[in-house]
């Protein structure tokens, strides 16, 4: 197996808080590992450290076979870098912006400008080429986004939360544009905060929280460590949430998460809807709801840290702020 990003043990603090916490990683070359966490779990960190912008305070970690820290300089020449907001910048052309890498990577006018045509059809931007960057859809930018990372060719690309503020048109054009890189022989280390993104990408995910590894695997079988599905009831009378939670609690063997009047809990056999829909007649509860359904993220994190994604802890997404620099960048 040849592993074009290994990590052992990474450690990164910011002041008091603990970032990453040692965690390992490995991503086989010419696949996609998709990094899943909430925001503050610490993917954006991992990501800077691996592309030699942030030093480990412990740990060591090899990108394309160069040590990050040894041999950094190395370590950039292989990797390409989208960062969770579109760095382009808005008052050049969707030419002029590639154009622009192309020249600060080194190429020469006429090679920087072939190279610049070829990834605007890549990326059917060639229609909006000569109009500037600020007047572009929110999808077109981050298309622009993505070839800009990829001027150089860089056999490896990193991508961070890469979808954040897309709408779902724009988002399942990105992820067609990824598996084309994929197939070419792109590998891909993606962070996201989206199961479904990571269950469309990833053959492999790793799934971080509080700076530390708590699960990993393909998709199919951390979906068998949580469940697949989750089961949803929401009862007419408010008064019997109490009632439905029971039922719920006692049938899955899962401690339900309540949201006003809608109870949820992950389920391994879908056989128990018919001993829930059994058990809430006999007890005389009207249901408004009742359905099973794909686990959301939340779902994911409360049945892996027994708490649910959205809690998160203040310093480590200001930690992350900070490590990011408040925008994404090009490697």
């Amino acid at each position: 197996m040849e592993l074009a990003i290994q990590a052992e043990g990474l450690v990164k603090r910011f002041g008091t808080t603990t970032a990453l916490g040692g965690v390992d990683l490995q991503v086989r070359t010419g696949t996609v590992l998709g990094l899943l966490g909430p925001n503050g779990a610490g993917k954006t960190t991992m990501v800077r450290v691996l592309a030699t912008l942030l030093p480990p305070d412990a740990g060591r970690a090899t990108v394309g076979g160069y040590d990050i820290q040894d041999d950094a300089h190395r370590v950039r020449q292989l990797i390409g870098l989208t960062g969770q907001y579109a760095s382009v910048d808005e008052q050049l052309t969707g030419t002029e912006n590639l154009l622009l890498i192309g020249r600060l990577l080194g190429y020469g006018r006429a090679a920087a400008r072939q190279r610049a045509k070829e990834l605007l059809e890549q990326f059917q931007l060639s229609d909006a080429a000569g109009r500037a960057a600020g007047t572009y859809s929110g999808g077109m930018r981050r298309r622009l986004d993505l070839a800009a990372s990829l001027v150089g060719r860089p056999p490896l690309l990193f991508l961070d939360e890469p979808t954040t503020g897309l709408d779902p048109r724009a988002r399942t054009e990105l992820w067609g544009m990824i598996r084309s890189l994929v197939a070419e022989g792109t590998t891909v280390l993606l962070t996201t905060q989206y199961l479904e993104e990571a269950d469309e990408l990833a053959e492999e995910i790793v799934v971080i929280d509080r700076g530390r590894k708590i699960a990993s695997g393909s998709p199919d079988e951390l979906k068998a460590k949580i469940g697949a599905q989750t089961l949803a009831v929401r009862p007419l009378d408010e008064s019997r949430v109490p009632a439905v939670r029971a039922a719920v609690a006692e049938l899955t063997g899962s401690a339900p998460e309540v949201k006003g009047k809608l109870v949820t809990a992950p389920v391994a056999d879908p056989a128990v809807l018919g001993a829930v829909v059994r058990r809430l007649d006999e007890e005389g509860v009207v249901l408004t709801e009742l359905a099973l359904r794909g686990s959301s993220l939340n779902e994911v994190f409360l049945s892996l840290t027994g708490h649910p994604a959205e809690e998160e802890e203040e310093d480590m997404v200001k930690a992350e702020k900070s490590a990011s620099g408040g925008e994404g960048s090009k490697a």
